[in-house]
């Protein structure tokens, strides 16, 4: 069996040629005014201050703008609701990301919820899972998001699967299910202290690894034929699920990396165009 390759990093180069279009025309329609992504980097840490830097450059790549608010370590969490309550009042800023994590001393969840539902574009917001999850408009979580975006792309004909999820946290396991749940397949949300949890993804026709933990889904625990998203990614270029032994038997795969990451950083800009787009279109 040679197995479809869903190839994050090719559909997010396509998409971004679009984005710079619908960028270019809403500068023509706005007297040159262009969509703002406001990032919120709290502290020094290496990773997250990389990513910041990656989502900034796929704005610039696209003609948009991004707003880089840097934080100290020490910020409170008063300090940084403030911050947010400002750029919620910018009507330059279509778009707000709070860089995850933040550090110990602040309350992370209270600062997601602070952000203006129309300016999620990241998906964070109590508010938007909720909406997301009744069926109702909102932007979704920007990994599950893209997970789905990917999907459709390669025509993954989601209805009637039965999709196994591994990992419920609550920026990827639990609204990948609710998106997935929405396509009209059947769900079971699993996790490391899952029992039995070999057998249940043994039915998965859909297996997605969102444990955050290397290789923790093993080849032999999949059956032949599904398809397999990896949203995980760690040191040594491996990500949640043992991929190279499925690479002959499945339907369908994610790489790693440049399959999921791709689409993360992808949707976030899609997310924040399309914001742009109600305000200045």
């Amino acid at each position: 069996m040679s197995a479809l390759i869903l190839d994050g990093k090719a559909l997010a180069a396509q998409c971004e040629q679009q984005l710079s279009e619908r960028v270019a025309s809403l500068k023509d329609k706005s007297a040159g005014k262009t969509p703002i992504l406001a990032t919120i980097l709290v502290g020094a840490d290496p990773a997250s201050a990389t990513y910041v830097k990656m989502k900034g450059n796929a704005c610039r790549r696209i003609g948009m703008d991004s707003l880089a608010v840097e934080m100290a370590d020490d910020t409170s969490t008063e300090q940084l609701l403030s911050k947010i309550n400002e750029l919620n009042n910018n009507p330059d800023v279509h778009g707000i990301l709070l860089q995850h994590p933040v550090p110990g001393q602040i309350d992370e969840r209270a600062c997601f919820d602070a952000i203006a539902l129309e300016k999620d574009v990241d998906g964070v917001t109590c508010l938007g899972f909720g909406r997301m999850a009744m069926g109702e408009e909102a932007y979704g979580c920007a990994t599950p998001k893209g997970i789905m975006r990917l999907l459709e792309h390669y025509s993954i004909a989601l209805e009637g699967m039965h999709a196994v999820v591994v990992g419920r946290s609550p920026i990827l396991g639990k609204p990948m299910a609710a998106m997935l749940l929405e396509a009209n397949a059947t769900v079971t949300i699993c996790h490391s202290r899952t029992r039995n949890l070999p057998a249940l993804i043994k039915q998965a026709d859909l297996v997605v690894g969102a444990v955050g933990r290397p290789e923790f889904i093993k080849a032999a625990w999949v059956k032949d034929g599904a398809v397999v998203i990896d949203a995980g990614y760690h040191p040594g270029g491996v990500g949640d699920i043992e991929l190279q032994p499925l690479k002959e038997r499945c339907a369908a795969y994610t790489p790693v990396p440049g399959g999921v990451g791709p689409m993360t950083i992808n949707t976030l800009i899609f997310q924040s165009v399309a914001s742009a787009e109600k305000t200045l279109g």
